[in-house]
This record gives C-alpha cells, structure tokens and sequence, in this order.
C-alpha cells in the first residue's frame, strides 16, 4: 500500500444520494424500548439482550409469529395479546406486522471493543464510521451491509447522526442485534485514533480513487457521510485516502446503504485474499 502522505488532499467519492436531502422521518418512531416487527423481534430473540415482554396482536397468531411466541414461552418471556390500536401507538408508523418486543436498549461499546472483537476473532479490523447519516433507515441498512459483510462494528457520533432508535432496528431486519456500535463525541478525533491503532481510514467521496483499483489487504474503516453533505472537509483531510465507486449511468451518486455494500464487499474480500 502506498504511503499515507500520497493520499493526502485527494477530493470526494459521494455515498450521498441526491434524493435523500429530506430529513430523518420523526413522525415514524416508535416508542423507547420497543423492537418493532417480526424479523426485528426474531433477531432479538437469538440475541442475549433482556426482553420483558411480547405484545402479540389479537388474532395474529398464525405464520412466522407463533415461532415467535414459541421461543418467547420457551425463554420464559412473558407472551401478552393486545388490540392493534396499542400496538399502533407504540410503533409510532413503523410497522409492526402484529408484534412489538419490549426490550432493555443495545449498549454501546467503545472503539476498543470494536477492535478486539476482530482481533480475537483473528481477523483484520473492518469497521464502518458514519459522519453524519442521519435518516434512520439509511443507517439501518448500512447495519444490516456491515454485518453482512462481516464487519466488526460501526462507529456513530453522538451529534447530528440517527441514533439506535427503533426505525433503525427494523430497517437492518435484525442485523443490529449482532453489530458492535460505538458513539463517540468527535469523528476526526476517531480517525486519528484508528490510524494511531494501524487501521487504514477511507472516506467514502467523488474524486477519489477508483475503489476497485484499492488494495484493502489491511485494518480497514470505511467512513460514510451524510445523505446531503457527504463526508465533512475535516474527517476526510484526515482520512488516509479517498475512493470512488465509478459510476456509468446519468445519476451521480449511489444511495448511502449501496455505497457502504459496495465498498464493504471489496474490502472484506481483500481482507481475504
């Protein structure tokens, strides 16, 4: 890999889809404590966070959702019916598809965490740091990519970011229950530590190097920006290199969640060769 220095002052890959300038949908959020929906719950359930109880509606006890049940009874967790219109109030939108888990909220964990999650794994660090993402689907999905791809954890500010709130949870399908997360005060101050641990950073902008030319052979973290923004001036100035996903259509710009399954994909198969 060439030397860090080469990379400086290279300009923009953009992870920003120009359609995604609205702003986090607050209308949809569901209540605290609630994982909403049945591949949420499901995730849930295999995950060994506390539930207190399952809210089941009326008559709904049919399909996927008696599965659901079953393992809640057999767990122990305390299985209640209850008409839609609670359940309805609780998701706050979201949709529900008849179940609702009333759960503890996920603990965060420190960069550190992240780390030693790979390294005791034997594997190369992967981990993806949002700068800015901040509608709450979009991060879900990239949830949902990075533990596809096997990524170790994603890093969030605390700041002008979407939280782990239920509309996340449902968007990553139940990813999130085995994703490492970490939230932190500062983003440049991040990619300074992870340099200072051996990890590559590569912001993810427009005009940057081809991301298929990139060697990823390395502690990698790949840095998302915001839906209109992208990556801010500072952490991509601080970012080892910049890269690209060329693109040959008329659109400019690929949706975040692509972005990130894109460049996940690359990385965790360079970390593989």
């Amino acid at each position: 890999m060439e030397a860090r220095d080469k990379n400086r002052g290279k300009k923009n890959f953009s992870s920003r889809p120009r359609e995604d300038r609205r702003p986090a949908p607050e209308e949809r959020t569901a209540a605290e404590g609630c994982t909403v929906g049945r591949n949420a719950v499901r995730e849930l359930l295999r995950s060994e966070r506390t539930v207190d109880k399952l809210l089941v509606q009326k008559g709904e006890r049919e399909g996927s959702i008696v599965v659901l049940v079953a393992q809640a009874i057999e767990r122990g967790i305390p299985v209640i019916e209850t008409e839609r219109a609670k359940l309805d109030m609780l998701a706050g939108g979201v949709p529900h598809q008849g179940i609702i888990a009333m759960a503890a909220e996920k603990e965060y964990v420190s960069v550190d965490d992240i780390l030693n999650i790979a390294y005791e794994r034997g594997e190369k660090p992967l981990i993806v740091v949002s700068d800015g993402i901040c509608d709450p689907y979009n991060l879900g999905a990239v949830i949902r990519c990075a533990e596809g791809a096997g990524a170790h954890g994603i890093i969030i500010p605390k700041r002008r970011n979407a939280g782990l709130t239920p509309a996340v949870t449902k968007a990553s399908a139940g990813a999130i229950e085995h994703m490492a997360i970490a939230k932190v005060p500062n983003i440049a101050n991040v990619i300074d530590e992870l340099k200072e641990k051996g990890v590559w950073t590569f912001a993810a902008e427009a005009g940057g190097e081809d991301y298929s030319r990139v060697d990823f052979d390395s502690p990698v973290a790949i840095v998302l920006g915001s839906e209109g923004e992208g990556v801010s001036r500072l952490v991509r100035e601080k970012c080892d290199m910049t890269v690209s996903i060329p693109m040959y259509g008329k659109v400019n710009s690929l949706n975040v969640s692509t972005a990130a399954a894109v460049l996940l994909y690359a990385a965790a198969k360079g970390q593989r060769k």
